[in-house]
């Protein structure tokens, strides 16, 4: 195992915790199954995580990357498996390589950094096989900017849904789109048997459990095809949950959740010590005042050794 890359703020790395690390690792996670025996383009790969995972079920893999840095680590790091090669290349500018050479593309948290959003669309439908599949995010604009207020400095050009739709649909008319969103769940599934079917539930405004799963994605995931006929059937109406045995997301929240109830018994203390304070200020403020003490006449002996030194 090599160093790791810097954390710049916005590139994933693995060292990275959290809810970052869930969101990442469960779009690659997600793609497994498209990718099984396939070959795969990783446009925009990173530090190269991903596309090695792709690398142990997938015929071959390209990871694609402009930074230098990010190329030499993910050789180093990842570049002893036969089927993964890492070159140099930009998303939107991929001519280099022969068209239809690839049966899937990835690219995850590529589109919302670039300007040129039609050149990378139209550039990943020519180097897609026949029956070929692609498989890309991107942030909705109204849930990830629009509510929250937040601006990052790295996008470019974030997309609501339509947008987005409107971008894929010329060069791929078949289309599934996903939500993708951290949640707070209670799980319940069967210790004995494997897990066959999922019943998403999702409380309403007055606690009524409503079937499915009914938020505002944070994310979209969308599986594009030339043809419908070329969308495996089995990824219609999927579910797919990630988690890690750490929980470290949880183990972060119940962290929080202590700091937060430490720091509100000592600032409840504070409050009580201050109000006390003030109440015994505003007590001493209302007593009458007493005459300021006067000072004792001078003994005999004192009034005579003034004389002298008057003398």
């Amino acid at each position: 195992m090599t160093d790791s890359l810097p954390f710049t703020g916005e590139r994933f790395t693995p060292e990275c915790q959290r809810e970052i690390w869930y969101e990442h690792w469960h779009r690659y996670a997600f793609a497994l199954d498209f990718a099984r025996g396939r070959r795969v383009l990783d446009a925009a790969c990173g530090e190269g995580y991903g596309s090695a995972l792709l690398s142990t079920v997938a015929d071959t893999v390209l990871g694609v990357d402009l930074a230098p840095d990010t190329l030499a680590h993910a050789r180093t790091r990842y570049g002893g498996r036969s089927n993964l090669r890492f070159e140099a290349g930009d998303a939107t500018a991929l001519d280099a390589l022969p068209a239809a050479s690839f049966d899937l593309i990835v690219s995850f948290e590529t589109l919302e950094h670039v300007g040129a959003q039609e050149a990378m669309v139209a550039g990943f439908a020519r180097l897609l096989a026949p029956a070929g599949l692609m498989l890309l995010s991107s942030p909705d604009k109204r849930t990830y900017s629009d509510l929250t207020g937040f601006r990052n400095e790295h996008h470019v050009r974030e997309l609501y849904r339509p947008e987005l739709e409107a971008l894929l649909a010329p060069h791929f008319p078949a289309r599934r789109l996903y939500g993708q969103k951290l949640l707070f769940q209670s799980a319940i599934w069967d210790l004995g048997e494997p897990i066959v079917r999922a019943a998403p539930l999702t409380a309403d405004t007055v606690g009524r459990p409503v079937p499915g799963l009914h938020y505002p994605p944070l994310y979209y995931i969308a599986l594009c095809a030339r043809d419908v006929a070329d969308l495996p059937p089995a990824s219609a109406g999927a579910l797919s949950l990630f988690g890690e045995r750490d929980e470290t997301v949880y183990r972060h929240y119940e962290h929080e959740v202590r700091h937060n109830i430490t720091a509100g018994t000592v600032l409840a203390d504070l409050e009580r010590r201050l109000a006390a304070a003030e109440a015994r200020a505003a007590a001493a403020e209302q007593r009458p005042h007493e005459p300021a003490p006067v000072a004792p006449a001078p003994s005999r002996f004192w009034r005579r050794w003034f004389a002298r030194g008057k003398a």
